[in-house]
């Protein structure tokens, strides 16, 4: 695969990670912490509802991503779950009015993954340290927002499972690719938690002795679903050690904003 995640873009001051192709049709970024009106702690793309930001600063900054993404649907077209590190996935498959409110009203409910077949809807899932995952197929696409207690129930690989249902596409057809989180060095938890993941996810879940690789455990479970691992792309960017470009809840003592993983298609 390139290395499209490598790649940065934007405008409007906003800066996008995840370059200019448009794999099978969908447009796809990783949005970084520059371009906004939020301040303090928030500054200053911060595109997250539920850390105490100003809501208006909130929207404007969403609508700033979407702009620079070149999305034209405006906020009335995204969805944005209510994300609750759980494995519930909402499909959006009509993009008419009503049946595009009914998916913001589901996902509205608690929702960590979006699956979406049609064009012209955006979907935005947001983060501070936890994994970020972009599935694309022909025909649709995936968000998937994979934190530890996701990560354990493998949601990404429900996803996967969702998306190719509702796409009709294989497994192989697809791709993933994967955003900056907070990566196995800088990512240290008990060895109760650990010992689950490497029980799970085999040794490569573990990191070092009591460090456990988020990224890695995504990555098995995605292959174990049937997706190549040639077909994975990630940034290698760990969000605790780029806070000038990325929130870290982690390195930033839970006073930050949310960046976002974010993707649509044209009709």
């Amino acid at each position: 695969m390139c290395s499209m995640l490598r790649e940065r873009h934007g405008g409007h001051g906003v800066t996008l990670l995840g370059g200019t192709d448009r794999p099978s049709g969908v447009t796809l970024a990783f949005t970084e912490r520059a371009g906004g009106v939020s301040t303090g702690a928030w500054s200053s793309l911060n595109l997250g509802s539920a850390c105490g930001d100003d809501s208006a600063h909130v929207a404007e900054n969403r609508r700033r991503a979407l702009e620079a993404m070149g999305f034209a649907g405006g906020l009335g077209r995204l969805v944005v779950p209510r994300q609750v590190h759980g494995d519930h996935v909402v499909c959006v498959t009509a993009n008419d009015d009503a049946s595009v409110a009914r998916a913001r009203e589901e996902a509205a409910a608690g929702a960590d993954a979006i699956v979406c077949t049609v064009s012209d809807v955006a979907v935005m899932l947001c983060f501070a340290d936890c994994v970020p995952v972009v599935l694309t197929a022909p025909d649709g696409y995936a968000v998937v927002h994979s934190g530890w207690r996701g990560t354990l129930r493998r949601i990404a690989a429900t996803a996967l499972a969702r998306l190719c249902e509702r796409s009709g596409a294989a497994p192989q057809d697809a791709r993933a690719y994967i955003g900056p989180h907070i990566m196995g060095e800088d990512y240290e938890v008990s060895a109760e938690l650990l010992d689950r993941f490497v029980g799970k996810f085999g040794p490569r879940a573990r990191a070092s002795e009591r460090h456990l690789d988020l990224g890695a455990c995504v990555r098995t479970a995605l292959v174990d679903a049937g997706l190549p691992q040639s077909a994975i792309e990630g940034t290698g960017i760990s969000t605790p050690r780029a806070t000038d470009r990325f929130y870290s809840y982690r390195a930033e003592r839970g006073a930050c904003g949310r960046h976002a993983a974010v993707a649509f298609r044209e009709g």
